[in-house]
């Protein structure tokens, strides 16, 4: 889902219970008190269209580059790849975005 800032926060805020707004969410099937995996379906990635904008404009990316990275990022989060508490993990996932972006030739 593509939303503003204001919903994303509201959707931290519920879930995460984090403030303010964040640049993607992703909500995975399997976990949780209604975690049930539907074949074919890994959950659902919410992306702010206002965040993604400030982040491309800032790191001198077109707006395209940086909502299919955050893509990328949030169904990485799906298949179970973490970075929040950094280390070995943090850097495993930045690898397999990378990669995965270098091949759908997203960035040189």
């Amino acid at each position: 889902m593509l939303t503003g800032d204001r919903r994303i926060a509201g959707l931290n805020r519920t879930f995460l219970h984090r403030r303010g707004p964040t640049n993607v969410i992703a909500f995975p099937m399997q976990e949780g008190p209604f975690g049930t995996p539907v074949a074919g379906l890994l959950g659902d990635v919410v992306i702010s269209l206002e965040t993604a904008a400030r982040e491309a404009r800032d790191i001198g990316v077109s707006l395209e580059e940086r909502l299919m990275a955050l893509l990328l990022h949030g169904i990485l989060h799906l298949f179970g790849y973490d970075h929040e508490q950094g280390g070995a993990q943090a850097r495993r996932m930045q690898r397999k975005q990378r990669s995965i972006m270098e091949k759908i030739k997203c960035i040189s």
